[in-house]
């Protein structure tokens, strides 16, 4: 088990100024940035780092909302840190997410989640390096 994971500011949540709770949210559940960075994905960016996802219908979809706006990309640190970040931000459905989860708080649908969670050690490596080179994380 890893005590790493990866983890996206969406551009709805940016877009709507939430990104500070958000990272307070994150800092005050035990989680420590090692590595963050600001930016902006192209479509073909986005398209890359959802490729998991090419064959289902909203792949397009959601290639366009990545792309649509800026975006935190961070890596976090924690025991436990995969399983215990998916608790802290809360079912993709935020009707169906627990309350004080991030999405609960800071999503407004489906599609518009607020943050992104690495599900598994090896996806959390994957995406994580994806954003950052070894020099970028602390």
């Amino acid at each position: 088990m890893s005590n790493r994971t990866f983890t996206m500011i969406k551009p709805d949540a940016t877009a709507k100024g939430h990104t500070g709770a958000i990272l307070d949210q994150i800092i005050k559940a035990g989680f420590t940035v090692k590595a963050m960075k600001w930016t902006k994905l192209t479509k073909e960016q986005a398209g890359a780092f959802y490729a998991v996802h090419k064959e289902r219908p909203f792949y397009g979809e959601l290639v366009d909302f990545m792309s649509s706006g800026q975006i935190v990309a961070a890596i976090l640190e924690k025991d436990n840190a995969v399983a215990d970040f998916r608790k802290l931000i809360g079912a993709t459905n935020p009707a169906q997410a627990e309350e004080g989860t991030i999405r609960k708080k800071f999503a407004a649908s489906v599609g518009e989640n607020a943050v992104h969670g690495s599900d598994s050690d090896e996806n959390a490596a994957i995406e994580g390096s994806f954003f950052f080179s070894g020099l970028e994380i602390f």
